[in-house]
C-alpha cells in the first residue's frame, strides 16, 4: 500500500470512529441541540391541604404529588397562594421557595422563577407549570 493510500484509508477510519464516539457522548435526556429537556410536569393533580394545620404562615410551603404549594399572602384566599411543579425545568432538580426574595430557586444551577412560574434567571428557559387552586373554607385544593 502506498503512503497516500494508507493516509486516506486511515483518515476515513478515524473519521468514522470519531463520529460514533461523538454520537455516543450526547447527554441522555437532552434535546437535539445537546441541551437538557425540561421534565414533564405532573398531570392529573388533585389533592387538598387543610389550612388550619398546614402552610399557615407566609413563606411556608408543602410539596405533594410533584407540586409545591406556597403561601405568599396573609389571607385564606386564592391570591395568597401559588402552586407550581416542584421540578426545575432545566434538569428536574427540586426547587425551593425563598420567601425573602419571593421566588423559587433551583439549588442545582441557580435558575430562578417568579411565583407565576415565569423564568427570572436561567439556565432554565421554560416556565414552571402552574396549577389551579381553589379554596372552600379552610381547605385548599390543587388541580391540574
Amino acid at each position: 500500500m502506498k503512503r497516500d493510500e494508507f493516509i486516506k484509508a486511515f483518515g476515513i477510519g478515524v473519521a468514522a470512529a470519531c463520529t460514533g464516539c461523538l454520537a455516543a457522548c450526547k447527554k441522555s435526556g437532552s434535546d437535539s441541540d445537546g441541551g437538557p429537556q425540561p421534565p414533564t410536569p405532573p398531570a392529573n393533580i388533585n389533592f387538598s391541604i387543610d389550612l388550619n394545620s398546614e402552610i399557615k404562615n407566609i413563606g411556608e410551603s408543602k410539596v405533594s404529588n410533584g407540586v409545591i404549594v406556597v403561601r405568599t399572602g396573609p389571607t385564606n384566599d386564592v391570591s395568597s397562594f401559588t402552586a407550581v411543579q416542584v421540578a426545575c425545568t432545566h434538569e428536574g432538580t427540586s426547587i425551593n421557595y425563598n420567601a425573602n426574595q419571593a421566588r423559587f430557586i433551583c439549588p442545582n444551577h441557580g435558575s430562578q422563577f417568579a411565583t407565576t412560574g415565569a423564568v427570572l434567571l436561567g439556565p432554565a428557559a421554560t416556565s414552571l407549570k402552574v396549577y389551579n387552586i381553589s379554596i372552600q373554607g379552610s381547605t385548599l385544593t390543587v388541580k391540574s
